[in-house]
């Protein structure tokens, strides 16, 4: 039951972070493309599992971490994206980009240094580009792999089929995190370590999410369509490094939410 609820946590953030903005925020656009859901009676039975489970664990845990003082949200936040970018920095060279691949490798040693391990966001006080995450995923789809089949994992959420070979990556190559040496003194960082940051990605998203994905709830005909075209939008704007769709949700620092309408 234990190992059940880590690999929970771990999977709903690797559902959310798909969804979710590289600046935390969540972007829905107007424009109707056709996409492919072979598999939709399973998929749409699955979803109703998943938003069960997503009631039950992580809205409930999700309201708990809201509570907490604002410092600590904000370093918990600093030390996970530092952490990601041990994944971002692999993708950036398989997507040809060394550049930016030099760029977070800096940001990554200046945070983990001077920021104390990534809970000072130091490197962005310091004049470095804003902080972009990359996954294999998004690399394949720079390959010119295509999407695929639109799927929805138990637990796991939305989902393609490019983007599940993409998280079966890390799987097949095991813990990114694992080759990372602490202190230089040939200790690694384990899989409990890393199915721990995982899981408390997930509450953080869902924490700061949880009036948008209510409204996109309460406002949607269809909410599995409303978060297939999400899914589906925010994975072909982050392959092609475009941020902006044509309606924001926005994530406000009072915790108020509002919706722009930018045609």
């Amino acid at each position: 039951m234990i190992k059940f609820l880590k690999i929970t946590f771990l999977s709903f953030f690797i559902a959310t972070s798909a969804v979710a903005g590289s600046d935390g925020e969540i972007e829905l656009s107007k424009k109707d493309k056709t996409i492919k859901d072979c598999f939709e009676p399973l998929n749409r039975a699955t979803f109703a599992l998943n938003q069960g489970l997503d009631k039950v664990i992580f809205k409930p845990v999700a309201k708990g971490y809201r509570a907490l003082p604002a410092p600590i949200k904000k370093a918990t936040g600093n030390a996970l994206n530092n952490l990601s970018t041990l994944i971002t920095i692999p993708n950036n060279v398989l997507q040809g980009d060394l550049k930016l691949a030099a760029i977070n490798t800096g940001r990554l040693v200046v945070n983990s240094t001077i920021g104390i391990l990534g809970v000072f966001d130091v490197a962005t006080d310091m004049g470095f580009p804003g902080y972009i995450k990359e996954d294999y995923g998004q690399t394949l789809g720079t390959w010119g792999v295509g999407s695929g089949c639109y799927l929805v994992l138990p637990v796991l959420g939305p989902s393609n089929i490019r983007d599940t070979a993409g998280m079966f990556i890390n799987v097949m190559g095991g813990d990114p995190y694992y080759n990372i040496s602490v202190n230089g003194n040939n200790e690694y960082l384990d899989g409990k370590f890393y199915a721990a940051t995982k899981a408390l990605s997930a509450v953080e998203f869902r924490a700061s999410n949880l009036e948008s994905f209510d409204n996109l709830e309460k406002n949607s005909v269809d909410f599995y369509a409303s978060v297939k075209s999400l899914y589906t939008q925010d994975r072909e704007n982050k392959i092609k490094n475009t941020q902006r769709g044509s309606i924001e949700v926005i994530y406000k620092e009072d915790q108020e939410w509002e919706e722009i309408d930018s045609n």
